[in-house]
Order: C-alpha cells, then sequence, then structure tokens
C-alpha cells in the first residue's frame, strides 16, 4: 500500500465514505483505487473507479472550457465588455466586465448568496444583476456568482441550453461519463453527499443549494463525473506544455488559461484554474509554483504540475459527516503523491 493510499483510507468513515484517487504521470495512468463505500448505511454499495460524484465546483473549469472554445470559434472574445450577449449590463456598474474577468474572478461580483433568500427569485437574473462589490479588474472575489452569468454568457453565445454547450466540451474532451445530473438514473449509484434541513439527505441531486434551484444546471456547479474524466480535463491543458496533442482546445489558447489573469496573495487565478501561490494551498508543499488546479466543496480536488507533468485527482462525498475543510488531507495526499510518483 502506498502511502498516499493510507491517508485517503485514513479518513474514511469519518471524512467521507467514498474516495477514488487517481494519478496520471506523462499523460498516462500511474495509479488508480477506490475506497470505502457510496454512503455509511449497512450494505451500502462498494465505491468503484468508475463512480460519478458531485463535482462541485470542479464544473466551473469544464464551464471555462466550454468559454474558451467559444472564444476559440470566435464565438466570444476574452475581452470585449459582455454588453452585445448581456444588454441588461449596458449602463450598469457591469457594463467594463469581459469574458477574462468572469473565467478569472476578476469582475467585481459578489461571492454567492444564501439560497433561503433566493426561492422566489430567477437565480441566474439575480446572478447578473446583484450590485458589485468591488470595481472590475480591481481585485479577485471567487464568484458562483460570476460563473452563474457565465453559463448565461454560453447558452446565449451557442444558442442552446448550457447543458447542451457544455455536453459538446464533454464530447470533445471525450468525458463520456461527465453530465449535469448523474447519468445514472439510480440514486443508489451515486455517492451520498450531506444530510440537511431542507432536503434531508442529498443523493443523485446536486448538492450546491443555488445550483439545485436552477433545476441541476449552472455554470458554478451542477456536474457529475468520474476521476478518469477530471484527470482529461487536466490533460487537455498539461498536455500541450509538453508537446502532446491538443484536446478539446488549440494549445496556445489552453496555454494562456494557466497564466496568471489575477492576483492574489491566497490563490492567484488563470482562466477557470487556480494557480498554486504557496504551501497553504490545497496542493500541499511538494508540487511546483507552476500548479494549477481547482477544489469542489463537496470534497473533490484536481492538481497538476507542469513541472513533474503529474496530475492528482481525489474525489471523495467529503460533506457526508458534515462541512469539514479537507485541505490538509488533499495537501498530504499530494505531497506523498509527489514523493512516490515524481521522485
Amino acid at each position: 500500500m502506498i502511502a498516499a493510499e493510507r491517508l485517503v483510507r485514513a479518513s474514511l468513515g469519518t471524512r467521507y465514505t467514498a474516495a477514488v484517487l487517481r494519478v496520471q504521470t506523462r499523460g498516462t495512468l500511474a495509479f488508480e483505487r477506490a475506497f470505502g463505500t457510496l454512503d455509511a448505511e449497512p450494505g451500502a454499495r462498494a465505491t468503484e473507479v468508475t463512480t460519478a460524484f458531485d463535482l462541485a465546483s470542479l464544473t466551473k473549469v469544464f464551464v471555462a472550457t466550454a468559454a474558451l472554445r467559444a472564444v476559440a470559434a470566435g464565438a466570444l472574445s476574452l475581452d470585449e465588455p459582455l454588453v452585445a450577449t448581456l444588454p441588461e449590463w449596458r449602463g450598469t456598474a457591469h457594463e467594463p466586465i469581459a469574458l477574462r474577468d468572469l473565467l478569472a474572478h476578476r469582475s467585481g461580483m459578489a461571492s454567492g448568496a444564501d439560497y433561503r433568500t433566493l426561492f422566489d427569485e430567477d437565480v441566474a437574473w439575480f446572478a447578473r444583476t446583484r450590485p458589485l462589490v468591488a470595481p472590475p479588474h480591481e481585485r479577485v472575489i471567487y464568484s458562483d456568482l460570476g460563473f452563474i452569468t457565465l453559463g448565461v454568457v454560453l447558452s446565449r453565445a451557442y444558442g442552446m441550453s448550457l447543458s447542451r454547450a457544455v455536453a459538446g466540451t464533454l464530447a470533445a474532451l471525450e468525458c463520456d461519463a461527465t453530465a449535469y445530473r448523474a447519468r445514472n438514473d439510480d440514486p443508489a449509484a451515486v455517492p451520498a453527499t450531506e444530510c440537511d434541513a431542507w432536503r434531508g439527505r442529498v443523493r443523485g441531486a446536486v448538492h450546491d443549494e443555488k445550483a439545485y434551484l436552477m433545476n441541476g444546471v449552472a455554470g458554478h456547479a451542477g456536474l457529475f463525473g468520474t476521476a478518469i474524466d477530471v484527470a482529461r480535463l487536466a490533460e487537455a491543458y498539461l498536455g500541450p506544455l509538453h508537446g502532446r496533442p491538443a484536446i478539446a482546445l488549440p494549445a496556445p489558447l489552453a496555454i494562456e488559461a494557466l497564466a496568471e489573469h489575477g492576483a492574489d496573495p491566497v490563490l492567484r487565478r488563470g482562466l477557470g484554474w487556480a494557480l498554486k501561490t504557496s504551501d497553504e494551498n490545497s496542493c500541499g508543499v511538494a508540487m511546483s509554483r507552476e500548479s494549477f488546479g481547482h477544489t469542489g466543496f463537496t470534497g473533490t480536488v484536481v492538481w497538476a504540475d507542469p513541472v513533474r507533468d503529474l496530475s492528482i485527482v481525489l474525489l471523495t462525498n467529503g460533506v457526508y459527516f458534515g462541512r469539514s475543510d479537507l485541505r490538509e488531507v488533499r495537501a498530504a495526499v499530494c505531497d506523498a503523491v509527489v514523493r512516490e510518483f515524481a521522485a
């Protein structure tokens, strides 16, 4: 048993019930294993490497990739203000916001909202019309509302639903097991997440409350997917840095997405991706500063290190036992993987 495997097993039954760890080096599989069961009930199904988890905010990187594909196709521009697509922004403080600002979380839009205030709201309209909390371009504010708005932009740019627009990108990535709402109609085949006062035990439906109020399809959350599909997403950006064939995106655009577009002392921002900023980030100490990744509130994470040509995916149902922070688990697993697979 490798050290990273021991670390994942150590939190089974206390931090999550289900986990899948996948490691790729130089674009090929180096390690993959499933752990635990899909819930904590007697007779629960065993987790499999093909189990689809609620990806939570990893959805943002898939949606960002769809936006970059629209840029490559000429349907959107990174730097033109979005008022042509969002005319409701004309004459407002939102008017200068461009696609690059949404992707790098520098639009000035608020981070989120208490879902209990949104029951009678059109959530997408609320997201794109709520007053800004900072001028556009001024600073990084990690924003669910910005990515909900990005979902509207994509739907209008493609002339179709967000679900269909993102499905095209998933097909280009060959992410066959990932979709809005779990592909498997049997909720028992999906890892259970939180038991909350509103919905009871959440299973087979998106955990994020705002996405749930949007019928499970949103720019910031809603996708269910497997570890191999998340690894394919990371490879679409990591591979071109090492001369491997471009996947889904032109190589120059994939590489541009990994540059710093939003300066922040805690976590710098690329286009959709977070960029390692300090050893306090969830990728730990060992991964290089060039590393890029993203986390999901439900207990999901992906990090890729261009220096070592290494990617790490850890999917869990980390809200099953409560909303505890998994940063130290993620960091320890990443450090162990680097020691064992990139020495």
